[in-house]
This record gives C-alpha cells, structure tokens and sequence, in this order.
C-alpha cells in the first residue's frame, strides 16, 4: 500500500552574516553556524554581491592565502573572476561557470576580479562553497576543474517556468561534469515567478537550498528570500517549491562525512595535530610561493 507523499521538514532559515573579504568582495555568509552538521560534507557558503565594482586598472581581490583538506566551488552569476594557484593552475571565469579546486595537500590561492572587466567594471555577483573530503582524501595532490557553462547540463522544470543546472551529482537521470570525492547533489535553479515544482533528492542526504535571490516558499507554508539559507531535515526526499517573483536557488545535498572535524581558517582536518602540521607546512614554504609577491599585497 503506497502512503501519501509528505514534504520534507524544515529544520531552519537561517540569515547570513555581512563581511568583507580582501578588498574586493562584499560577502554574506550563512555558514558555518550551529547548523554545519547537518549540512556535511558542505562547510561554508559566502555569497559576494550583487556589488558594483568601479572601473580601475588595479583587480581588486584577495592576496594569496592557503588551503588543505578540501575544496572551494565558486559560481558565478554576474561578472568575471581571475584566479591562481601555486599548484600551477589559473584562469577566469565569467557567468554560469564554476570552478571547482581541490586544495588536498596545500596551495596558495589567490582570487581577483578579472583585468578586462575590472577596468570596464560592472556587477560582480558569485557563491563561494567549502566542501570537506573524507579523511582518506585530505592529503589528495591539488586539482583544478574548470567547468564552463557550456559543459553543464540543463533540465526544463516540469512547468516550463524554470530550468535546473546540473553541477555535481544526478538528477532525474542527469550528471552534471563535477567529480567528487564523497556522493552529493548540487543544483543551480533559476525559477520565473509562478513556477511551481518538487525537488526530490535522496532523503538521507543532508540539504541545505541557498536562495541567491527570491521569494521563495517551501512545503506550502514556509518562506525564504534573497540571501537565506533554509536547512532540511532527513524525513522525505520531497521538496515542494512555488515562486512569488524570479528567484536563483543554490541547491546543496549529499551524503554527511561522519569523521571527526578540525578546522583553523583556511585548514579542514581531522586533528588538532593535522592543523599543528598545516600551519608549519604554510609557514615553511612547502605549500609555494608566487614569484611576484609583493608584501603590500
């Protein structure tokens, strides 16, 4: 006997925090929070703008600092980004594309807005994600997917009032190009006022769904807008969403890493002695260098 479909409960809408990183981006971030377990293996989300840049000759950004033991996952939705590391990749990337960077062992990374579009400026507007890695991938050699829009696949919504980008994962017999190290969904939708639909994802996934911008209602009775972030419970794979205006909503599941967690700023570990060891390798040099530092950056 089949039992109704029930939606899935809602744990909390959380509201980001404001903050600035570098000199070039106007962040909010809703994670971490008291939330983070049950949003693993996702850790951090920091939404930059939508922010006007003026036009200048000088990329504004972050300078270089370091990572180990997981990866950041940057979607850009208006503007274009530069970016480097010192395990030799670098790049830009402009809107519907995402970068996916495996920190794994250590690198210096540093972000910028790109030269061209920061000399003409304009709007820049982008999601920066930390995922963890299982244990056993922490020390993985750094990696660099470049996933330009092109390449990402996308779904109609059943309305036709929407279309659902597929970054990671599967969805309705979907892949999108990401590789992971551990099973997760990640989802770029963008929705037209009116648009009405059930996003069904694996119920012991963990889901958090970002609304980038919005006004959204999940379940028929609770509502999120721009810059919140709502966290689901593990009771249903069903997520009922209409929309009252045009929204974008970063859609993150997958499936928790139940290993224990030792972070330091940019340093995601397993112990405290892991951290100890990040911190010595960054501040002996093992993790590079760039060749042009300069100090007052």
């Amino acid at each position: 006997m089949e039992t109704a479909t029930t939606a899935r409960r809602i744990f909390q809408v959380i509201d980001g925090n404001k903050k600035f990183v570098g000199d070039g981006f106007d962040v909010t971030s809703p994670m971490p929070g008291p939330r983070i377990r049950q949003l693993s293996p996702f850790l951090l989300i920091d939404h930059t703008g939508p922010m006007p840049v003026a036009p200048t000759d000088a990329p504004l950004g972050t300078p270089p600092h370091p990572h180990r033991g997981f990866e950041t996952v940057t979607v850009v939705y208006q503007g274009n980004l530069a970016h480097r590391d010192t395990a030799g990749y670098s790049g830009k990337i402009g809107p519907g594309d995402v970068q996916w960077m495996t920190a794994g062992s250590g690198l210096l990374h540093e972000e910028r807005h790109e030269r061209e579009f920061a000399k003409q400026g304009g709007t820049l507007e982008l999601a920066q994600l930390w995922v963890n890695v299982p244990k056993k991938d922490k020390m993985a050699p750094p990696r660099y997917q470049e996933l330009p829009a092109t390449i990402i696949p996308s779904l109609q919504t059943p309305d036709n009032l929407g279309t659902i980008r597929v970054i990671a994962g599967s969805y309705e017999g979907t892949s999108g190009p990401a590789e992971t190290f551990s099973p997760m969904i990640m989802l770029d939708v963008h929705l037209s006022k009116g648009a009405e639909l059930t996003l069904r994802l694996p119920a012991d996934y963990n889901v958090g769904i970002y609304v980038v911008k919005g006004d959204v209602t999940f379940n028929g009775n609770r509502q999120a807008k721009t810059k919140q972030l709502v966290v689901f419970g593990w009771d249903s794979a069903d997520i009922p969403v209409t929309c009252a205006e045009d929204s974008i909503l970063l859609v993150l599941a997958g499936e928790p890493i139940e290993e224990p967690l030792a972070t330091y700023g940019p340093f995601v570990m397993n112990t405290n002695q892991e951290l100890i060891q990040a911190m010595a390798d960054f501040e002996n040099g093992s993790m590079g260098h760039f060749d042009d530092d300069e100090h007052e950056h």
